[in-house]
């Protein structure tokens, strides 16, 4: 029989190095994304939009709006020190955002199990939702953490 292994216990023992790989992430840094909250069922981020981060109607572009998102959902999920990966995601685009705002993510576990995570991401500027993502990760056998 497998031990069940408390993942709680795990992220407040693993905390920093989970912190620290899950905010290591090449592509959110690339666009100027900054992790600002991680809990074990919530993270945040935000963005300041540049000029270059628009589409050809000069809002910002869905694609950064949803990096943002996934990014959040990415830490999120990863939160307990199982590699856990986005399986499906179902965006609203419910505002445009303008280059100079400044958007925040807020990821948040509604559930979870052994095999899959879900999760709630809104995208705002200041209270304003501009964006809602709901999403399903999955999750890996493996830890990337030490679990004895």
């Amino acid at each position: 029989m497998t031990k069940r292994i408390d993942e709680q216990a795990l992220h407040q023992k693993h905390y920093a190095e989970i912190r620290e790989k899950v905010a290591d992430d090449p592509f959110a840094r690339s666009l100027g994304i900054h992790l600002t909250k991680f809990e074990e069922t919530m993270a945040e981020a935000e963005i300041l939009v540049q000029a270059h981060m628009v589409n050809a109607y000069g809002t910002v572009h869905g694609a950064v709006i949803y990096a943002l998102a996934d990014h959040v959902l990415s830490v999120a999920s990863n939160a307990h020190g199982k590699a856990s990966v986005g399986l499906s995601t179902n965006a609203q685009f419910i505002q445009a955002a303008q280059p100079g705002d400044l958007l925040t993510a807020r990821a948040v576990e509604t559930k979870r199990n052994f095999r899959v995570g879900f999760y709630r991401v809104d995208v705002l500027r200041g209270e304003e939702i501009i964006a809602t993502v709901d999403a399903v990760s999955y999750r890996k056998n493996q830890y990337f953490v030490e679990t004895e």
